[in-house]
């Protein structure tokens, strides 16, 4: 098969970059409406039926037909064989990762997630509480892929969180279980784990059933239905973010290795058609020897044909007028991953706002990112790191302020709360302040 990958080229200078540029950038988040139809049928029926609805799904699009939901339950028994039985690389390789993993955000809690309490002149104490969530779910993918890393990097900061019960659900088409995603799942201490997935695995974690309990919180990403039932039961349990096509931004100042740049734009390409992959660089000459690389690296990719649908249809290598110019169009994408791939990283980084993860400098790919480095790669999307940010420990605690106000704070607080509250017409509210106060 004779594929070719030609990346739109655009360049700054030309008079219609601006249209040009946001076509390639744009991408729907809306959801099909048959598959949000269906997502309201299965949500409403797992609802209604709890247990029998999860496995009746489970039997129609996964083929495993059992008589209950505790035959789909993997035990810490087997969680723990699966990663006693890895073949020696892929255990100390996943343990290295799962160590670094838990190293970053246990440095992440200690950093910001502590209580802490001060107390006014008049001994008024105002504070704040941090405690865990008590019980998450994680959704895993599975089917046409596995992803270990993504256990390692949600049920990791979890437990460093302190959450007591970590419920982790994975698709298992045809009875066919990865060991190494459960292997992860026993080193990132999944408490219970079910071989369940899409809107019906987040149905059963929002509603709860008969077997599975109800939790407080789903994170991890899924396919277009899993999507849509997080959307649909955000309110009634957290999430951590609708996720949309991956992507990895890359500005480039010519000094590394063109093949390592396309070989960086081939690992997010690769993930699916509509993943993207955009290259920025004002050197011309090396955004040619860029797609020269592409051009003598595609045939030897196992993904080849989703990578060139993907370059194709979504990838852009982008001729700047300036490196600063080019910081100044990435803050515009914001985009999920952005690979500094220059010799001076840190004369940039500082104008770089808008990014799930910054890599910096030439041997930082963002694969080392996807599965090892530590920081989580679960990530905003589709510019959404405007105003969001990854996954980390502080997803899965919350805060509640602390108020203890003395008999002298209560004469002066109260005479302030009882004139606001006066004013906005609430009686009760200003009596129950003045009642405080010294006759």
């Amino acid at each position: 098969m004779n594929l070719i990958a030609a990346p739109a080229r655009l360049s700054t200078a030309a008079a219609g970059f601006d249209s040009e540029f946001k076509a390639r950038l744009h991408w729907s988040a809306d959801t099909d409406a048959q598959v949000e139809q269906a997502v309201t049928e299965i949500l409403a029926d797992v609802q209604l039926r709890g247990d029998a609805a999860v496995l009746a799904y489970t039997a129609r699009f996964d083929g495993l037909d059992v008589s209950s939901l505790a035959q789909l339950e993997l035990t810490q028994a087997e969680l723990k064989a699966a990663f006693d039985g890895l073949p020696p690389a892929q255990r100390s390789a996943l343990q290295a990762a799962a160590d670094r993993v838990r190293s970053y955000h246990q440095a992440q809690k200690k950093a910001n997630g502590e209580s802490w309490s001060y107390r006014d002149e008049d001994g008024t104490l105002l504070g704040q509480k941090v405690t865990p969530l008590d019980r998450v779910g994680i959704y895993v993918p599975g089917g046409k892929a596995t992803y270990p890393s993504s256990v390692l990097m949600n049920a990791i900061p979890a437990q460093v969180a302190g959450v007591a019960e970590i419920i982790m659900v994975v698709p298992t088409p045809r009875g066919e279980k990865n060991a190494m995603v459960l292997a992860a799942a026993y080193l990132g201490g999944v408490t219970r784990a079910f071989t369940i997935g899409g809107a019906q695995a987040v149905g059963a974690l929002a509603y709860g059933t008969q077997t599975i309990p109800r939790v407080d919180k789903v994170t991890g990403p899924g396919n277009a239905y899993v999507a849509s039932a997080k959307r649909r039961v955000f309110g009634l349990v957290g999430i951590d973010m609708i996720a949309g096509p991956s992507e990895i931004l890359v500005l480039a100042d010519g000094s590394t290795p063109p093949d390592w740049v396309a070989m960086d734009l081939f690992s997010q390409a690769e993930h699916d058609e509509l993943a993207q992959s955009i290259l920025l660089c004002p050197d011309a000459a090396y955004i040619d020897q860029v797609q020269a690389a592409i051009d003598r690296l595609l045939p030897e990719m196992p993904r080849a044909e989703i990578i060139a649908k993907s370059l194709n249809g979504r990838g852009a290598l982008i001729h700047t007028r300036s490196m600063e110019e080019a910081c100044e169009i990435s803050n515009r994408i914001a985009p999920e991953h952005l690979e500094v791939a220059s010799s001076e990283p840190h004369r940039w980084e500082p104008l770089l706002r808008h990014a799930g993860a910054i890599f910096l400098g030439s041997f930082t790919s963002e694969s080392l990112g996807d599965y090892c480095a530590g920081p989580n790669h679960v990530l905003p999307t589709s510019g959404t790191a405007r105003f969001s940010s990854p996954l980390g420990v502080y997803d899965f605690q919350k805060r509640s302020s602390l108020i203890e106000v003395s008999e002298a704070g209560a004469q002066k607080l109260g005479l302030i709360a009882a004139e606001l509250a006066y004013g906005e017409g609430l009686q009760a509210h200003a009596r129950a302040a003045e009642m405080r106060l010294k006759k």
